[in-house]
């Protein structure tokens, strides 16, 4: 088969390589109809992620058909249409039993595009096939659910959920990527009253105008001019960090009020500097997190009830073979306006 192949920081190819097997009875292969990039794809290819090693295929994010199974999965059958998770979960352990899939002790978490072979290949070998993957209903397409492997369910939970975002809250999202907008669209199921997106490239600030910004803060404004005249200088309620960088993190707790939350999503590669001299005294909560992926089934239901349109994150598609195309669109979104995009096999 042909898969995106990663030789060490700056360097990739689509190549072939041999198709993958079933190796442990919990297994199920996978053949991939449509895959995304995400910006942790990226984060890997500059060398902030050293845990993958080189040989690895990338990618932790697919919708596909079963092809085969092992003798120890009981819930899906070659043909079956699926989502595959970016987390992978055994089920069993003590992590697993309280929902925290992402901190899996059992051989599961992230491990797909980072520990073990990821989806951006034809086909991908999914461990722990019966909980790690999710039957689709009739009537959501593979592009809708495939925003669910990962950015929504990850701005939910890491960023929404984390940041207690409440009805009539002001939300700051420093950030305007796939996973700053996902924050953005999922906030909005807590009705707060103002939702303010930063970031410098214009077309991601339209983007997020479209999923329910607001106010948009871009290069040459002062975001905390624009949140200190919607709060009567207050600051947010809650500020969701989406970039990953200490000057963002740190932008976030400046903009942040007294009691307020500090939820932080983006994927950092280098230290971060916590004013505690400024922060202990003002009462502020400091969330971080791997999205567990538990609000998938719900999120899955609400696209299929037509509650939830995840369609406005998709700005560029592909065909499956057109992996280096799709690559150099999407690591440079202020030329492209990428926000995210899609490679399918049809």
């Amino acid at each position: 088969m042909k898969a995106l192949m990663y030789h060490g920081p700056g360097q990739r190819s689509w190549e072939e390589t041999p198709d993958p097997q079933v190796v442990e009875p919990t297994d199920a292969i996978v053949r991939v109809d449509a895959v995304t990039i995400c910006g942790t794809d990226l984060h890997i290819l500059k060398g902030d992620v050293p845990a993958v090693q080189p040989g690895t295929i990338l990618g932790h994010e697919a919708v596909g058909t079963v092809t085969a199974t092992g003798a120890s999965v009981t819930t899906l059958k070659p043909g079956a249409r699926v989502l595959v998770s970016c987390i992978s979960a055994c089920g069993r352990c003590r992590y697993c039993r309280r929902g925290m899939f992402g901190q899996c002790l059992g051989g599961g978490g992230w491990i797909l595009g980072h520990r073990i072979n990821g989806t951006q290949a034809e086909y991908v070998r999914v461990p722990f096939a019966d909980t790690s993957t999710h039957l689709l209903p009739e009537g959501v397409s593979d592009e809708a659910a495939l925003m669910l492997a990962d950015i929504l369910p990850t701005a939910y939970e890491v960023g929404v959920l984390n940041g207690r975002v409440r009805p009539g809250d002001t939300v700051v999202v420093v950030g305007a990527g796939p996973i700053g907008l996902a924050a953005i669209a999922t906030a909005q199921l807590f009705t707060p009253s103002h939702i303010i997106a930063v970031d410098p490239a214009p077309a991601r600030l339209e983007a997020a105008k479209r999923l329910g910004a607001d106010v948009i803060v871009g290069v040459g404004d002062d975001p905390a001019t624009a949140i200190g005249e919607l709060t009567g200088g207050l600051g947010a309620d809650v500020a969701i960090e989406a970039v990953g960088i200490p000057e963002t993190f740190e932008l976030c707790t400046r903009l942040v009020r007294p009691g307020g939350h500090v939820a932080n999503v983006g994927v950092h590669g280098e230290p971060a500097t916590l004013h505690l001299e400024d922060l202990w005294i003002r009462n502020v909560t400091i969330t971080t997190g791997l999205v567990d992926t538990h609000s998938t089934p719900t999120l899955l239901d609400m696209i299929a009830a037509g509650r939830l349109d995840p369609s406005g994150f998709i700005t560029h598609r592909f065909a499956l073979h057109d992996m280096a195309a799709a690559y150099e669109t999407f690591a440079d979104p202020k030329s492209t306006g990428a926000v995210k995009v899609v490679l399918s096999r049809s």
